[in-house]
């Protein structure tokens, strides 16, 4: 996996054993989502989605072990917190675009964080490019970073697991 930060975009990426058409549906359905989405010690529960451009995924990040709740409390934070992400571009199964809204940051008035996935084939599997917006200050993106790190390696347990169920 690299990453690279820069003033317009963070890139990272990461191949996977796994077909284009499994990593896409790990990005774009509810199952998918739940199986990995949000960094280590929290989970998410989808509310709703809509795969289109201009559609939402509604979902709740919650704190989901006893660290990252005293972590969240510590930092007067809620240990679950809705959030809504916005479809701009679907083209399946190779790109999704979205706007992530960040309005869960204590002090800071809410703004849309552009996110982009790519999905290409690779030698062994699919390789992964994720683009998205830094955050308001440096920390903060840091920590965007640090979330999608952990969240890269939970997508790929997750794909193991599809693959052992006989799913691939």
């Amino acid at each position: 996996m690299t990453s690279e930060t820069n003033t317009k975009r963070i890139r990272m990426e990461r191949t996977y054993d796994a077909s284009i058409e499994d990593v896409w549906a790990m990005w774009t359905t509810k199952e998918g989502i739940e199986s990995w989405w949000g960094p280590e010690g929290f989970r998410v529960e989808v509310t709703s989605l809509e795969l289109a451009p201009g559609g939402a995924l509604r979902y709740a990040m919650i704190a989901a072990t006893p660290e990252t709740v005293a972590f969240m409390e510590q930092a007067g934070m809620p240990t679950s917190t809705p959030a809504t992400i916005r479809f701009t571009e679907v083209d399946a199964p190779r790109r999704l675009a979205y706007l992530h809204t960040a309005d869960f940051i204590p002090g800071v008035a809410p703004y849309d964080v552009a996110t982009v996935v790519e999905l290409h084939p690779a030698p062994n599997g699919v390789k992964l490019v994720l683009q998205f917006d830094p955050m308001h200050e440096t920390l903060w993106t840091e920590r965007a970073v640090a979330g999608w790190t952990s969240e890269l390696g939970k997508l790929e347990a997750a794909l193991v697991r599809r693959h052992e169920g006989g799913s691939r």
